[in-house]
């Protein structure tokens, strides 16, 4: 249901800057010599990141990209074409989702928000001109570059942590390179200082991470809270269930004394509505058992309540620029979200947002994926305006026209499946705004069951982003052999892997459920038959459940392994390949066809391989859903027998390590194994047989510490190539005439500081 990507997301709540508990106080900046600093060829000086409590092998995997790799968001050839109302319609939707981007900072760590305007504040003050800054600052070029460099990378992640892996990153230079910057300006100053040294700060390694902080790691979804509890966290998320009150825009703080809870509602205005909000006029409420006895929730409006109304200003004027009345009518139903937090109302934009079939400019906007939340229910904001490419929605049309005959294909029987699947919109996108913490490449929403069940859900690709190049990209573990194959088609085969990850993957299944008190959408008396113990099935959803809150935590991870697990299964019907233009659609697995097949599996293999990167041997912590879905997915192939697939490498170091996939095996072998895997997650997730589907998800993604975290992880690293962060085009309105313009940036570090700084965010 959330977002496909290999770039992704990526599904958090929102907060302020208040709470600095986990920063060590600044040091004098004499304390450290520029002159002693060591090229990033080198490894980290730990001197340079104060109190570091790991060595410097470890410390310099959390080092920021050198250089990232930028790359430019081309959209000006779908822009033009629009009429001067859906460019202004495009406009408020971009304007709309980039005032979001201080509520992202603040949902990532309480340093992200600083350390924006500290960048932004020494772009004012250079008026752009760099290199005046520098001489004035008196830094030399390695560490202007490495400012740069991790100034790129922040601003493509919307803060200090990755979008994928949830990792914290530090810059390359001296912290005393960064004081000199920002001495030139007292703004920049004003900034550099409210960081509290967290820029540099590596003293508690948990910190480095994303995750609950009762287990010592970065969360900015419960501020003021240092002492809440996994437990009460998930006391409160039961009330929040019980009472009907949705969670994805709100956080949660335990008071000081521990005796109430405020859940705070991020919305424009602070007060109650006046007919109540989603569960009422009420906002007190006395608990009477379990783990919170005798405690009080309180409810809080106005959380963000400055950026929360600037974003419904400018859906308003985007409302006021639709082309239809779906249209206008999910814009209005956006401003009542963001200016009196219903959720209730945001589920109503997002039944709008179905019904707007085959629109020019795409969107969607709110508090979304729940990824970085370690409960799993909180969402983050994100929002996008983009343009529909009509050439390559033909083919994904012609996917969900073929969908009903391909979902029966699938390793379970029709009672774990929708009665009726719901045709989709399917569209390729070409983005000219995506705000958030990352660009996924492909994306399926609303994640809401209860909507995506009954009315439907949408899908849509992200082409300019699935296209995105930068130069002299390195294939690690591909072997030299294969590397023509892979390279001519992997990208071809990534798209056909979007299309069917994210309309047949997280487009299909029933979740078998007590619908209301006494009913049931499945036949009680007569269960199904579970495919995995040949018996009638003992579990399913109770009322007011949802995928979510049964599987909480590991359910992103779980789902999307689900829905790749689908993508490879159907990958192997030749008429799907066929409608993507390639081959005839009869088994060739030697023509191109055979090509693109082959490359999907090697992909998965190799993204399978290094997304080690994102598990933390500490904390023994997956820090992205995608990586632990597609670690599974790989030890699902080496698990196949009959050498399908296998890691090979010469010695204890594995230097040079490649993967070997029987390309003969893949329809037979291969299939056959992903489609057992898969079986098992489904009847799981379709019977919210939570205890079951934990525990075998759990064992599939368990890394060996000594030789898949250890020895192949180091590999991994010591190959790791730097992640994409893309350069956005900024539109502008002239108010006299109603016309947009569309400026666009050089895909440099600078360029990427510039654009930030033209939005005036």
């Amino acid at each position: 249901m959330s977002p496909f990507s290999s770039l992704s997301r990526g599904p958090a709540s929102i907060l302020r800057i208040l709470n600095r508990r986990h920063i060590v106080p600044l040091v004098r900046r004499g304390n450290i010599c520029p002159s002693t600093y060591l090229p990033s060829s080198f490894l980290p000086n730990p001197r340079f990141h104060r109190g570091i409590a790991m060595d410097a092998q470890d410390l310099k995997h959390y080092l920021a990209d050198a250089p990232p790799s930028v790359v430019r968001l081309e959209i000006e050839t779908h822009f033009d074409p629009l009429t001067d109302k859906q460019k202004r319609y495009a406009h408020f939707i971009s304007r709309a989702s980039f005032e979001g981007t201080r509520v992202v900072l603040r949902q990532i760590s309480p340093e992200s928000e600083p350390i924006f305007d500290f960048i932004l504040a020494l772009h004012k003050s250079s008026g752009g001109d760099w290199k005046s800054l520098q001489t004035k600052a008196g830094v030399s070029d390695e560490d202007l570059n490495h400012f740069f460099n991790y100034a790129a990378q922040f601003l493509g992640n919307n803060g200090n942590y990755k979008s994928f892996g949830d990792a914290k990153f530090l810059p390359r230079c001296p912290e005393a390179a960064f004081a000199a910057l920002a001495a030139t300006s007292p703004e920049a100053q004003r900034y550099y200082q409210a960081t509290a040294g967290a820029i540099f700060s590596a003293d508690k390694p948990g910190l480095l991470h994303m995750g609950y902080p009762d287990q010592g790691h970065m969360t900015t979804y419960y501020p003021d809270s240092p002492d809440i509890t996994k437990a009460e966290i998930d006391a409160v998320s039961a009330w929040m269930e019980k009472k009907g009150l949705l969670p994805e825009n709100t956080r949660l703080v335990k008071r000081s004394d521990g005796s109430i809870f405020e859940i705070l509602i991020a919305s424009g205005d602070a007060s109650i509505p006046s007919e109540g909000g989603d569960i009422g006029k009420d906002t007190e409420f006395k608990l009477d058992d379990g783990v919170l006895t005798g405690k009080t929730i309180r409810l809080v409006y106005g959380d963000y309540s400055k950026e929360m109304a600037a974003v419904a200003a400018n859906t308003k004027k985007a409302a006021e620029n639709g082309d239809n009345e779906n249209q206008h009518k999910m814009y209005d139903a956006y401003t009542q979200s963001f200016t009196d937090g219903s959720l209730l109302a945001f589920k109503d934009s997002q039944r709008f947002w179905i019904r707007d079939k085959g629109p020019m400019v795409e969107s969607n906007i709110g508090f979304i994926e729940t990824y970085r939340d370690p409960a799993g229910i909180r969402g983050e904001w994100e929002g996008f305006a983009a343009v529909v490419n009509l050439e390559r929605t033909r083919a994904f049309g012609a996917l969900v026209d073929a969908a009903p005959s391909l979902i029966p294909l699938l390793p379970w029987s029709k009672d774990f499946e929708k009665d009726k699947f719901l045709s989709p919109d399917f569209t390729s996108l070409e983005v000219l705004t995506f705000a958030g913490s990352g660009i996924p490449a492909g994306i399926n929403i609303p994640n809401y069951d209860d909507i995506r069940q009954r009315e439907g859900f949408k899908n849509v690709s992200l082409g300019n982003v699935l296209n995105a190049k930068a130069p002299n990209e390195k294939v690690p573990f591909i072997a030299e052999e294969d590397l023509e194959v892979y390279k001519k088609y992997r990208d071809s085969a990534f798209e056909v892997q979007v299309g069917l990850h994210e309309l047949t993957g997280h487009g299909c299944g029933k979740l078998l459920a007590e619908t209301s008190p006494g009913k049931f959408n499945f036949d009680k008396e007569n269960p199904p038959i579970s495919p995995l113990t040949n018996k009638p099935v003992t579990t399913w959803y109770k009322i007011g459940q949802t995928w979510g809150s049964v599987f909480g935590s590991v359910a992103g991870a779980y789902e999307e392994c689900r829905a790749e697990l689908v993508a490879m299964f159907l990958g192997c019907e030749f008429p799907v390949l066929k409608i993507f233009g390639f081959g005839d659609g009869s088994f060739d697995l030697d023509g191109e066809a055979g090509d693109v097949l082959y490359a999907s599996y090697l992909s998965m293999a190799r993204a399978g391989l290094v997304s080690l990167e994102m598990w933390d041997p500490k904390s023994r912590k997956w820090g992205q859903a995608h990586s632990q879905a597609r670690f599974s997915i790989l030890q699902c192939f080496l698990q196949a027998g009959e050498d399908f697939c296998k890691l090979e490498y010469e010695g204890d170091d594995l230097k040079g390590a490649v993967i070997r996939l029987d390309r003969s095996k893949i329809p037979t072998v291969g299939r056959k194994a992903v489609g057992e895997y898969l079986q098992k997650l489904h009847v799981y997730k379709s019977t919210a047989d939570v205890e079951a589907g934990t525990k075998f998800f759990g064992d599939m993604t368990n890394v060996d510490p000594e030789f898949w975290g250890k020895k192949v992880r180091d590999e991994v690293l010591a190959n790791k190539q730097p992640r994409k962060v893309f350069v956005q085009a900024n539109t502008f309105l002239d108010e006299a005439t109603g016309k947009v313009t569309l400026k666009h940036y050089d895909a440099t570090p600078e360029g990427m500081i510039q654009s930030w700084a033209e939005r005036s965010i």
